[in-house]
């Protein structure tokens, strides 16, 4: 599992997963607490993004300190696994959001 290729599709379902998950059971509280699902459901979607990446790739620091070590010691590759992963990650959260758009008939 620590291939690189096996790494960056797992950090991108993960962010995938992070999105639909929150989106759809934030939308049942909100069935519960009266209020429109669809619409609190994209809402969680588009605050949570951010959290969704970071929680994807492992928490920030690791990826920090690879950056920080790839900057400052001359070790490219390093920097540039560290960049696709967060594009993975984004590139989960970004599928997930329209995936709920479509769901939700707001992306047409």
């Amino acid at each position: 599992m620590d291939t690189f290729p096996n790494k960056m599709f797992l950090i991108f379902f993960t962010s995938l997963g992070i999105i639909l998950g929150a989106a759809l059971v934030g939308s049942l509280a909100a069935v519960f607490c009266g209020e429109p699902p669809v619409g609190t459901m994209l809402k969680l979607a588009r605050e949570i993004k951010i959290w969704a990446i970071v929680a994807a790739i492992g928490g920030t620091f690791s990826t920090f300190e690879v950056l920080e070590s790839g900057l400052f010691q001359g070790e490219v590759r390093a920097v540039i696994k560290q960049m696709i992963y967060i594009i993975s990650a984004l590139g989960g959260t970004q599928a997930g959001y329209y995936l709920l758009l479509l769901l939700s008939g707001e992306g047409q």
